[in-house]
């Protein structure tokens, strides 16, 4: 009990003999996270206009605000007299860096996959992705992880480390994307008509490219009971506002094929499973001597 009124004691006395330089610290210390949190902001608008990539800049600026912060936490503990302590903290930080980044390994390792990341710039933000089977739009990439939305809602935090490690697939990186399927045809119908007419119809659709880009209709194989045509066609993702629309042209695409083979007379037949049934009758008995 004395030792706690002896510690409150020596509390107000170094209270009433330092609130002044309580008062400036304080004041330092909320002055100097708006000040960084305002350099943060402003690094972060500088890069996006010279930047294409809003994930280098968003990523630069986070690192300028942690420079930033750290050093305002340290010339605070300098203000409030720890300048001893300041010096040993600084001191031991080799030491320090060494034992946290043993302990904290992964994190390291997103921290500097961030860093290639953000810099080599492998996507942008709302790029479709693919890595290790997940597919989704990005998001957002921060210090250790990046955030991607899969097609159905899903927010996936994938480590910065795994997309550096693996294979990564860009599918809107230069805008396009090319969608193909496979629709049959009965051995009846002539394939080299059906080619025109699909291609035709395609080639209508609003938001399939044309030129450079055009849609390709191949004999895909023989099967035993259809003549499979594959389809291919490309959109511009660049054009479209909304994620939701490539999928939308992939499913006109397949609708308007569908009907335009069907009004023209064209039979799509399903697979043919035959059955054969062995007459059991004649079985012949063994009998037992």
């Amino acid at each position: 009990m004395e030792k706690m009124t002896q510690l409150y004691n020596d509390a107000i006395q170094y209270f009433q003999l330092n609130y002044l330089n309580l008062g400036v610290t304080i004041l330092f210390l909320i002055i100097g996270f708006i000040v960084s949190k305002f350099i943060q902001r402003r690094v972060k608008l500088r890069l996006m206009k010279k930047s294409p990539n809003r994930i280098t800049a968003n990523f630069t600026s986070q690192i300028v605000g942690f420079i930033l912060k750290s050093i305002v936490i340290l010339t605070t503990f300098y203000l409030l007299g720890l300048s001893s302590f300041t010096n040993k903290l600084l001191a031991g930080a080799g030491l320090l860096t060494f034992v946290i980044g043993f302990a904290l390994k992964d994190i390291g390792e997103n921290f500097l996959a961030g860093i290639i990341l953000a810099f080599k710039s492998p996507f942008r933000l709302d790029d479709l992705i693919e890595v290790n089977g997940i597919m989704g739009h990005v998001k957002d990439i921060s210090i250790r992880e990046t955030l991607i939305k899969t097609p159905d809602g899903k927010d996936v935090f994938l480590p910065n480390a795994i997309i550096l490690k693996n294979p990564l697939f860009n599918y809107t990186l230069d805008g396009f994307l090319r969608y193909d399927f496979v629709v049959g045809i009965a051995y009846e119908d002539n394939p080299t008509d059906a080619i025109k007419l699909i291609l035709e119809t395609v080639n209508n659709v609003e938001g399939v490219l044309k030129g450079d880009k055009k849609s390709a209709i191949t004999i895909h194989e023989l099967s035993t009971n259809t003549i499979n045509i594959n389809i291919q066609f490309w959109i511009d993702t660049f054009k479209s506002t909304k994620r939701s629309v490539h999928n939308t042209i992939r499913s006109q695409v397949m609708n308007d094929v569908i009907d335009a083979l069907t009004a023209n007379g064209y039979s799509l037949p399903a697979n043919i499973v035959e059955l054969k049934n062995y007459d059991l009758s004649n079985k012949i008995n063994f009998k037992k001597e």
